[in-house]
């Protein structure tokens, strides 16, 4: 089974959420490419069994700049089979627009005949202990998916 991880990073902190969650899957014995968002072909994503992208939120619930093509070229892309799941960070102090990122990819995935996977999971600034949990728990719940499929 393989795995691309797709992240964009600004502070460090979401790449933290993206190397938790590579090796999550690393530990499960799944093979695994990270890649940079900005460096990375939304229709990469149809060659791998699991994709999950891991955007920031920044500001009013906006998606990062470097980003932004991805996301719209990600709306046009058949991942018909493949399993999928968005994980990321924000900042609290923002409210309700706080890790907006995440369901605004997982709308964009879900145009695209991919499966979800796991449950969006949005974490406040850089994970700590409680975030490696439930971060592992996501990396679970879309191996078990993705086994599903096989």
């Amino acid at each position: 089974m393989n795995a691309q991880v797709v992240y964009a990073t600004i502070t460090g902190n979401n790449e933290q959420v993206a190397d938790v969650i590579v090796d999550a899957l690393v530990a499960a014995n799944v093979s695994v490419k990270k890649t940079e968002i900005s460096q990375t072909e939304a229709d990469e994503l149809e060659n791998v069994d699991i994709a999950i992208v891991v955007p920031y939120t920044y500001d009013k619930g906006s998606l990062p700049d470097e980003g932004l093509d991805f996301f719209e070229d990600l709306a046009h892309d058949d991942l018909t089979g493949v399993v999928y799941g968005v994980a990321g960070s924000g900042d609290t102090y923002y409210l309700s627009d706080f890790g907006l990122a995440v369901p605004k990819f997982e709308a964009q995935f879900a145009k695209t005949g991919g499966i979800k996977g796991a449950e969006g999971v949005k974490i406040n600034l850089s994970p700590d202990a409680d975030d490696v949990v439930i971060l592992n728990k996501f990396v679970s719940d879309l191996i078990q998916v993705a086994n599903a499929r096989h």
